[in-house]
């Protein structure tokens, strides 16, 4: 489910959960707690989170989706603290987004300090919209982050998808490499930044960073509201049973 790997001072967390990193409880839960650990290991100094050949994470699990409110909502807290995890991170996490990357996938990626996407025809996206879910406040407000107001404010609403290239132009990833060297690129990227002068970058990247943070040191949408009242409704069980047809 979570494939955990050493490079010497980094750790590298690869979702590996075939087909396709499908995000439920259990696999968000090991996540958040994989990062947790990293964050009390004095000898981790950054994480890379990775993915499959071709697939980083297809986004939050439909099955877990479909199921009954109670679930709904443990899935929903569940990815709001994974959320919360990484905005908070006290070392660097990097993404390695290794091919497509929808919904709940962008979203752990967007809250990444630098990501590195694999170059071609894979797509990246906050595709909410388009299956009937609302993506939330505070996912709009991390994308409105990296890309500019005027750009979430056309993308979000549509659920727009993109390949590297044009994420790129728009700057939802950094980088954009063949794939088989994006995890090497990713692992080359966090030691080039663990080889700066560590005070002063840690310090600048709290500072940098910092916006994030009162992201989640602000009231949150209530979730339990929010999935009592329609954040899956008719509309959203059409789309996601035909996705699954």
């Amino acid at each position: 489910m979570l494939e955990k790997t050493r490079h010497r001072e980094i750790v590298e967390l690869c979702l590996a959960s075939p087909p396709v990193n499908a995000l439920g409880v259990k696999l968000i839960q090991s996540l958040t707690d994989a990062l947790q650990s990293a964050m009390h290991d004095d000898s981790c100094k950054a994480v890379v989170i990775s993915g499959q050949s071709g697939i980083f994470s297809a986004g939050l699990d439909v099955r877990e989706v479909l199921a009954d409110q109670q679930s709904r909502l443990v899935l929903v807290r569940a990815f709001m603290l994974l959320q919360e995890t990484l905005a908070r991170s006290i070392k660097p996490v990097f993404a390695a987004i290794t091919g497509h990357c929808p919904a709940g996938g962008a979203v752990i990626s967007i809250l990444c300090d630098y990501r590195i996407m694999a170059q071609g025809n894979f797509k990246i996206g906050l595709n909410e919209v388009q299956v009937g879910l609302y993506p939330g406040n505070t996912v709009y407000r991390i994308f409105e982050r990296l890309v500019g107001v005027p750009k979430a404010a056309a993308l979000l609403p549509r659920g727009v998808m993109m390949d590297s290239a044009a994420a790129l132009a728009v700057g939802l990833v950094d980088e954009v490499v063949a794939p088989e060297q994006v995890i090497a690129r990713t692992l080359l990227f966090a030691t080039e930044c663990l080889a700066l002068p560590q005070q002063a970058y840690l310090r600048t990247r709290t500072l940098v960073r910092g916006d994030l943070v009162r992201l989640f040191n602000e009231p949150q949408e209530d979730l339990a509201a929010m999935v009592a009242n329609g954040w899956v409704t008719e509309e959203t069980l059409v789309h996601l049973k035909a996705g699954r047809a």
